[in-house]
């Protein structure tokens, strides 16, 4: 009885449930339509190398084949930490206005690891073309720059290699994004539920027997519609 009176209540309410779906779905389904790499909003690329100090720039220097190892290990280590700090971001976009692209550092999300003696630069960025010239920038500053913040390196910039060509890629969808114009059409359904029971309180409006009957009011006789 009580299911019911609630489908009563939806069918006459209908457009009160209606309204708001309608409003939500006109920002919700462009959404949903659109292709996953335009609406993750951003393309990431890799960067691998190796460094170590150059060893004609280290004056009286005395150590076998094993230091040289410890020693490029201990560069790459370096370089982790710099390449997290404010003054690498601001090097690369120095750098990647000498080709033309002027872009904030603090927007750029350089992030950096490293296992042992290889070394890993992450950069996201919103705008693939543009990614592409981050990337070369941030290969010239660890190649060219890194004497100006390790004086140990004996005023010459430590020998980089990079170990492949960095590929750029679309950033993945992420789950919540990927939901997010399905759940705001879930949320707007219940909205326009509650909205349909909130008028069917607030009327006092009678409709039919049935609610005659919640009322404990005796039919004495109806009036069919036809």
């Amino acid at each position: 009885m009580e299911l019911l009176l609630i489908l009563r209540v939806l069918l006459r309410r209908w457009w009160l449930i209606v309204i708001p779906v309608a409003v939500v779905a006109v920002f919700a389904i462009p959404e949903l339509l659109r292709d996953a790499p335009s609406n993750s909003g951003g393309y990431s690329t890799v960067i691998r190398y190796t460094a170590s100090q150059v060893l004609e720039a280290i004056p009286g220097r005395d150590g076998d084949y094993q230091d040289v190892w410890l020693a490029s290990e201990l560069t790459v280590n370096a370089f982790t930490e710099w390449v997290r700090s404010s003054r690498f971001a601001e090097d690369v976009a120095e750098v990647a206005a000498e080709t033309g692209l002027t872009i904030d550092p603090a927007a750029l999300s350089i992030h950096s690891d490293n296992e042992r003696s290889i070394g890993q630069v992450f950069i996201n960025w919103s705008n693939e073309a543009e990614l592409s010239a981050i990337t070369d920038a941030t290969m010239t500053v660890l190649q060219t720059r890194s004497q100006n913040y390790f004086p140990q390196l004996g005023e010459v910039p430590a020998q980089v290699e990079i170990l492949d060509d960095p590929r750029i890629s679309p950033v993945p969808v992420s789950l919540p994004n990927r939901f997010r114009p399905l759940l705001q059409l879930g949320v707007a359904l219940i909205a326009g539920i509650g909205l349909a029971f909130l008028i069917e309180y607030l009327d006092p409006t009678l409709h039919d027997r049935h609610a005659l009957e919640a009322l404990g009011l005796p039919i004495i006789a109806s009036i069919p519609k036809k």
